[in-house]
């Protein structure tokens, strides 16, 4: 039988951690932001006696928990971190120590407040950050592009057998791949523009053509002469006017839906806009329509759904400061919409939520209360299943 989805164990992560029992591929945590205020959690943050600075104290109750981290993710793992202003710089650090500098992916600016905070002074800050490590780069399953990124206004051409594509120069246009960096692309092919057929071999009405930059220096084809054999289909020779007058040219038929598994991606850019992923406003409205508004500041799932894009489809991933159980719900979404046998763990501790607080009220007395709230909710709503530990 197939394991639940969703598994969410009650307990402290620096204990939980270490008695995981399984490892996984993916971790995402939205860990508390230091704004000043004292920490759910309650590590000795003293040292020699002396009580460390804000600063210290939040990096003190992080590195523990990230290295216990690190020590039940794959080869191919990633992390992903959310965090703001107050902390990025001190994460970045740390993150470079527990992870290693060669194995940081990106720091991603998450767009969750398109109309900026209007409380106190100074500017109306509207973003977050994510930073992301590889466990170890050179073997991450991790692939930074999504079918989502992809714009079918960028394929403005459609074949007559209906296809969308667009046209992309067969010449390499990045001037550090040239006759003499990659001789063996530097060759002559035939191309007739009245018909659009291109050959490596001489044909009635062809012309020889050349890769050549727009100022006439010479240039290397993206193909080698085996893969335009291959896929003459793919080619077009075209007429097109460039600085130095008119010219016959070479151009690939870049596809749409390309005949590949898993079909076109894109790489994602570091900027993450809310239109794209949800804003805390989003989030608050899905939170609230499956359990009620028991939470202030809930990521939406469309983030974590775009983070579980950038790999495959039955990670394990791992979430061990769970909150509402964001994490969880987007899991369970994903898999529902595209068939993913993705699982998710989600861990939680029994901090007690704030008198007179919307979660009190509704009889939450812990967060870990109001994670396993939405998950069962998830499980009767969407599917799945739930397990709890």
């Amino acid at each position: 039988m197939a394991r639940p989805w969703n598994t969410f164990i009650e307990g402290d992560n620096l204990e939980v951690l270490p008695q995981l029992g399984e490892r996984c591929d993916l971790v995402y945590i939205d860990p508390p932001y230091n704004t000043g205020n004292d920490f759910a959690y309650h590590d000795d943050f003293r040292e020699d006696g002396v009580r460390k600075s804000r600063h210290q104290a939040w990096v003190a109750m992080m590195r523990p928990r990230l290295e216990a981290a690190r020590a039940v993710m794959k080869d191919g793992a990633a992390i992903f971190v959310s965090i703001d202003d107050n902390e990025v710089a001190y994460l970045r650090l740390l993150m470079d120590e527990v992870y290693g500098e060669p194995n940081f992916l990106a720091q991603i600016v998450v767009n969750l407040n398109p109309k900026g905070r209007q409380l106190g002074k100074g500017f109306a800050t509207s973003h977050e950050y994510l930073l992301v490590y590889a466990k170890d780069a050179k073997q991450t399953l991790l692939d930074a592009s999504s079918h989502e990124a992809v714009d079918e206004r960028d394929f403005p051409l459609t074949d007559p057998d209906g296809r969308r594509y667009r046209h992309l120069p067969l010449r390499n246009t990045n001037k550090k791949f040239n006759p003499t960096t990659a001789r063996t692309l530097h060759f002559t092919i035939w191309g007739d523009p009245e018909s659009g057929r291109v050959s490596t071999s001489e044909f009635a009405g062809a012309v020889e053509i050349g890769p050549v930059f727009g100022d006439g220096r010479p240039a290397v084809w993206r193909w080698s002469r085996p893969l335009i054999d291959e896929r003459p289909d793919d080619l077009v020779c075209r007429r097109i006017k460039g600085r130095r007058g008119e010219r016959v040219d070479v151009f690939q038929k870049d596809w749409l839906h390309p005949a590949t598994p898993g079909g076109r991606r894109k790489k994602l850019r570091t900027i993450w806009l809310s239109e794209e992923v949800g804003s805390t406003d989003t989030a608050v409205a899905e939170l609230k329509a499956i359990v009620g508004h028991v939470f202030e500041s809930p990521k939406p799932t469309g983030l974590i759904r775009r983070i579980l894009s950038t790999m495959p489809d039955d990670v394990i991933v791992l979430d061990f400061f769970a909150g509402s159980g964001t994490t969880g719900h987007a899991v369970a979404l994903q898999n529902a919409a595209d068939g993913g046998a993705r699982r998710c763990i989600s861990v939680n501790s029994a901090e007690p939520t704030r008198e007179g607080s919307n979660a009190r009220n509704a009889g939450l007395l812990t967060v870990a209360d109001i994670t396993r709230a939405r998950l069962r909710a998830v499980a009767e709503v969407v599917g799945g299943g739930l397990e709890e530990r």
